[in-house]
């Protein structure tokens, strides 16, 4: 009897090699957290062994015990067999060096938001000391919600969701980060059961995939919530709901920033009326716009 391959590969670069062929070989959808295999190989490797996260080389030619191979093994395993995002095999991802608790309650954090509030969204917001209040809506994890209030080390902040599952992954994560003084959560759908309050900064990142995308998502976004992704015939259901009711609560001077993803076209289509500035990143172009209140008023 021969023994089993697996049994061939010794160390983390065997098994990262290992990965990148299963994953290609498998043509796994990509995008929660990771663009190409190579990443993602590494990452389920060093996760499985808990090695930290950036510091590859000094392990590469190491061993690796025969129940650390068979961790690695079954992660790359289910990442292929079940389509599952790595972010949910791990519980955790990463957002802009930022760690948070992920399950299939909420979708996998990749707003190219959070780029933008590196910089407290500078030049839009002219000074980040003097914001007061902000409010992430359709918060799911609560990561942009606290990444808001890291970028705003002055501000109160208010995140909504209409899921009370997604609710307690937020909580979870604000409590990791020690902000439940200055960052409260609201069962809300949209707007309709929110105080009255005058956001100097709205965020926002709401379902909006149309529906022929969502017809056709791959494997892995069928692991997300619906609720968190369609966004109805032309993707604009909520975006509707969300710039109608946005200036009631935004202040004077105050921005919102919203995320409507590969649908640009359906939303000149949907608002004409509109001339947003629309805001690229590294990571996205064409995917992110910011609306003043006065534009929103006219």
């Amino acid at each position: 009897m021969h023994p089993s391959p697996r049994l061939e590969l010794l160390t983390l670069r065997d098994l990262i090699r290992y990965g990148v062929s299963r994953l290609n070989a498998a043509q796994v959808a990509l995008g929660h957290g990771s663009d190409n295999a190579w990443d993602e190989a590494v990452y389920l490797v060093l996760h499985a062994l808990h090695l930290p996260l950036d510091t590859l080389d000094p392990f590469l030619d190491a061993r690796v015990l025969g129940e650390e191979r068979d961790r690695v093994l079954d992660l790359i395993d289910r990442r292929v067999t079940e389509r599952v995002p790595a972010a949910y095999l791990t519980n955790e991802a990463w957002l802009r060096g930022h760690r948070f608790y992920v399950d299939e309650r909420v979708i996998v954090p990749r707003s190219p938001i959070a780029e933008l509030l590196d910089e407290g969204l500078s030049p839009w917001v002219q000074d980040p000391l003097a914001v007061e209040n902000v409010l992430d809506m359709c918060t799911g994890s609560g990561c942009l919600a606290i990444l808001s209030a890291l970028a705003f080390p002055y501000a109160h902040v208010d995140a909504v969701d209409v899921s009370p599952d997604a609710l307690d992954v937020a909580r979870r994560n604000v409590d990791d980060y020690g902000l439940a003084d200055r960052l409260d959560l609201h069962a809300s759908n949209l707007f309709d059961s929110l105080p009255a309050c005058q956001y100097d900064v709205i965020v926002c990142n709401p379902p909006y995939v149309n529906s022929g995308s969502m017809n056709a998502l791959p494997q892995e976004y069928r692991h997300e919530p619906e609720l968190a992704l369609a966004g109805g015939g032309d993707g604009m259901d909520l975006v509707r709901r969300i710039l109608e009711a946005a200036p009631r609560f935004l202040s004077q001077e105050g921005v919102l920033v919203l995320e409507i993803g590969h649908e640009r076209d359906f939303f000149e289509a949907a608002f004409p009326q509109l001339s947003p500035v629309w805001l690229d990143t590294e990571a996205a172009s064409d995917q992110l716009l910011l609306l003043t209140r006065e534009q929103l008023t006219l």
